[in-house]
């Protein structure tokens, strides 16, 4: 199977949409041993190490984000991909829970928008933590119940509301940008040479053990010489970086619990995508660094707040079968405005609810019949 990876990085019409495949497979699983993983000694003749200004970002700037110093991150780049930088978990140890907790419980709460609106009332979605907290509790492993609010949240949008229709944004579609989530984009996108960043939308993405991020490029923002920065917490998740075209080879690559991916200058505008959530190892529901508890001094003066007992308890359930990725983005550049007329971009994200499921309604059926014929499901 790893021949077959290989054949499909090298070869074929719409490259990248068969590496999704073969990856998003389910029955017989995918071979992962052509995916780059950042966490162990590289050994990848693509790869090359990095070396970020320390100076950018002093080291209290760094912790009061949740940050180790600069000194101490692995930053990685790929031959071919300019401005694409990989930060493997520079996080604090214990500070991961605080952005966890912040995706599941404060960030969806309005006046931030989810895909849950599309649907239903503001009145219905006014607290997603506290209608879903009390019945996740008392969930039962392996019994099929009911999803929660929170089971079902797909995506929620931050500052400028990304419209999942027109794939704009706009002046009036806006609500305040987090602060702690700006102060933790300012100082990666310091350390990656971006010291005029301005974090003024995010997307975030909920990931179930099934879901999947579809073949697009991040094209709706009207400045592009500022990079995209996206931070991955819960399960491992395989990513798919394209080129310019479909038809170019994609490179696959692991994001784990803490990593960072920067993707700016001619990386900017690359084909991506994310075929499929990886299981966790057997009797490891979590990953270590999702395990550990803050130290008192990353507690003190900076964004990093400690997580209640409770809250954790449940953020971590969640965690066993999810991820979560946080997307930010600057939209305008200096002295830019929004035009009067909205015009569509040419991303191709395939929306259901503004979440992406990537395959046509008929893949997906078809291809639920060969794994449940494989795996030996019934089909009733």
């Amino acid at each position: 199977m790893a021949k077959m990876a290989a054949s499909v990085l090298e070869h074929g019409e719409d490259a990248i949409r068969r590496l999704f495949k073969f990856y998003k497979r389910r029955c017989p699983p995918p071979d992962f041993r052509d995916v780059v993983d950042f966490s162990t000694n590289v050994k990848n003749e693509r790869v090359v190490f990095l070396e970020l200004d320390p100076a950018a970002v002093s080291e209290g700037e760094a912790c009061k984000a949740g940050l180790r110093p600069v000194k101490e991150w692995k930053a990685y780049g790929l031959q071919g991909y300019s401005g694409f930088v990989f930060i493997a978990n520079p996080f604090l140890p214990g500070s991961q829970q605080h952005w966890v907790k912040q995706c599941l419980k404060t960030y969806p709460q309005k006046p931030n928008v989810c895909n849950l609106d599309m649907h239903m009332s503001p009145s219905e979605t006014e607290d997603i933590w506290r209608q879903s907290a009390q019945t996740l509790r008392n969930k039962s492993s392996g019994k099929r119940e009911p999803r929660t609010l929170l089971e079902k949240l797909r995506w929620v949008t931050l500052g400028y509301h990304y419209n999942w229709n027109t794939k704009t944004y706009s002046a009036d579609n806006y609500a305040p940008f987090p602060t702690d989530l700006q102060s933790l984009s300012t100082v990666v996108a310091s350390a990656c040479g971006f010291p005029g960043f301005k974090a003024e939308a995010g997307i975030l993405n909920y990931y179930r053990s099934d879901s999947s991020l579809g073949i697009h490029v991040d094209e709706s923002e009207l400045d592009h010489s500022q990079p995209l920065l996206s931070f991955s917490f819960g399960q491992t998740a395989v990513f798919l970086l394209g080129g310019t075209k479909r038809e170019d080879p994609a490179t696959p690559m692991f994001m784990h619990s803490g990593d960072i991916m920067v993707m700016s200058e001619s990386s900017r505008l690359l084909y991506h995508a994310v075929p499929c959530i990886v299981p966790p190892p057997a009797g490891a529901p979590l990953p270590a660094c999702l395990t550990q508890q803050p130290e008192k001094d990353v507690l003190e003066g900076g964004v990093i707040t400690s997580v209640l007992k409770e809250d954790w308890e449940l953020c971590s359930r969640y965690l066993q079968t999810s991820r979560l990725n946080m997307t930010v983005r600057q939209v305008l550049g200096v002295s830019q405005v929004f035009p009067s007329i909205e015009t569509p971009g040419r991303s191709e994200i395939n929306l259901k609810d503004g979440y992406d499921d990537v395959e046509e309604e008929e893949d997906l059926k078809a291809k639920k019949r060969k794994d449940d014929e494989c795996c030996g499901l019934s089909l009733t």
